[in-house]
């Protein structure tokens, strides 16, 4: 069975012949061969060429590669320098007074210089081996080379067909060196549209959905309970629904406030706690490793020993980042804890102290005098006063000074 016909990524020109050998089993040689040929008798060989590249798709590449072409021919350079022979062609001609051939080489210089641009903006885009340098290069020389033509032409012989492709070559040129600009700018307009109409889309899909899915997800967590498999999988499609709500086509950030949502998500599948993640301050952008993975330890600690409502504050500033984790379980004293359980003083407080950072735990504990109720066994309820300080969780405070 033969493979499909598909242009190949790398290629001399548009892929075509070495598409053509892939799925016929010949040589490439023999295809160009026979190209050739084809369009020496006729032009039959070119036009065959310009439909399988119109209409033979791209052969398929990897996730990052899925635009990218290789070509090794740099046709826009080349048009560039068939403009240039054109041009001097067209100044022998001027010389010589031979009128047919200085408008016959001067048309040839606005084909060519325009062609050359032309490809730059439209095919040398996804080749990574043409940069902007590149890009610019060739769009400079298509310019001076109209503008050259044109204004050598309006002086030597001002006649009418002379002025006209004169005049047409300089406007031509001017058009030539802002296409690229008008061209970006008419993107960028068409984008914001196409962005604008499907913002317009999710919100009122998001209205729908907070109406009915959302409320429905929430009322499924309030009923079951935070330790409940029927919650951590309802909270897991809330916040789902709501990245692809509220997120936008944003591209997913890299600061530290994404992040710990992140870890946030993934420990709330793997256990019965709910986690949530508040943000405040600046954005952080380049976060340090050691700081994520003190806090994801930290949330790892109190989703295995206290379970419930964990509840994680970020405070970043242009000097410093502090992230506060705190869970409401029966609370952590360091002291109070064997010599050869390092899970904290390693994973938390020495990370982050080998980041130069600084890193404390402590139990959260109720007031002294504070109330709680006490149930007898007649069902009744009694208030208690807590003459002692009583332990209701534990905080984990990390800080992290950022240099400017």
């Amino acid at each position: 069975m033969r493979p499909p016909l598909v242009r190949a990524r790398r290629s001399v020109l548009g892929g075509v012949c070495a598409g053509l050998a892939v799925h016929l089993g010949w040589s490439v040689r023999r295809i160009r061969l026979v190209t050739v040929l084809l369009t020496l008798c006729g032009g039959s060989g070119a036009l065959f060429y310009l439909w399988l590249w119109a209409l033979v798709p791209l052969e398929a590449g990897d996730k990052d590669e899925h635009l990218v072409i290789y070509r090794k021919l740099p046709v826009a350079a080349l048009l560039v320098m068939v403009g240039a022979v054109a041009a001097m062609v067209s100044f022998g001609a001027l010389v010589e007074g031979d009128e047919s051939l200085t408008t016959r080489a001067l048309v040839v210089v606005i084909l060519a210089s325009g062609g050359a641009v032309a490809w730059s903006l439209g095919f040398d885009g996804p080749d990574p081996h043409r940069t902007p340098r590149y890009a610019t290069t060739v769009r400079i020389g298509s310019v001076a080379l109209l503008l050259l033509a044109g204004s050598v032409t309006l002086s030597a012989r001002p006649n009418a067909m002379n002025a006209v492709l004169g005049v047409v070559m300089v406007v031509f040129g001017v058009g030539v060196f802002a296409a690229p600009r008008v061209v970006a700018l008419w993107s960028d307009l068409m984008a914001e549209r196409a962005a604008r109409v499907r913002q317009q889309q999710r919100a009122e899909i998001a209205a729908h959905l907070h109406d009915s899915v959302l409320q429905t997800l929430a009322l499924i967590q309030n009923r079951a309970g935070a330790s409940s498999e029927v919650a951590r999988i309802a909270r897991a499609q809330e916040r789902e629904l709501r990245n692809w709500l509220f997120a936008g086509d944003e591209p997913a950030g890299q600061d530290l406030a994404a992040e710990l949502r992140s870890v946030a998500a993934a420990i709330e599948l793997d256990y019965a706690v709910r986690i949530d993640v508040v943000a405040a301050g600046e954005s952080v952008v380049r976060s340090s490793a050691a700081l994520l993975a003190a806090a994801r330890e930290a949330m790892l600690n109190a989703a295995r020993h206290a379970g419930g409502d964990v509840s994680v504050y970020l405070e970043s500033g242009p000097d410093s980042i502090d992230v506060f984790i705190r869970d409401r379980g029966p609370g952590v004293n360091l002291d109070d804890l064997p010599g050869d359980r390092l899970g904290i003083r390693e994973s938390i407080i020495g990370r982050m102290m080998r980041a130069g950072g600084t890193a404390t735990v402590r139990p959260v504990r109720r007031p002294s005098g504070a109330s709680s109720d006490q149930g007898s066994g007649s069902g009744s309820g009694s208030a208690k006063i807590d003459t002692e300080p009583v332990p209701v969780g534990t905080e984990v405070h990390l800080h992290l000074e950022v240099s400017a």
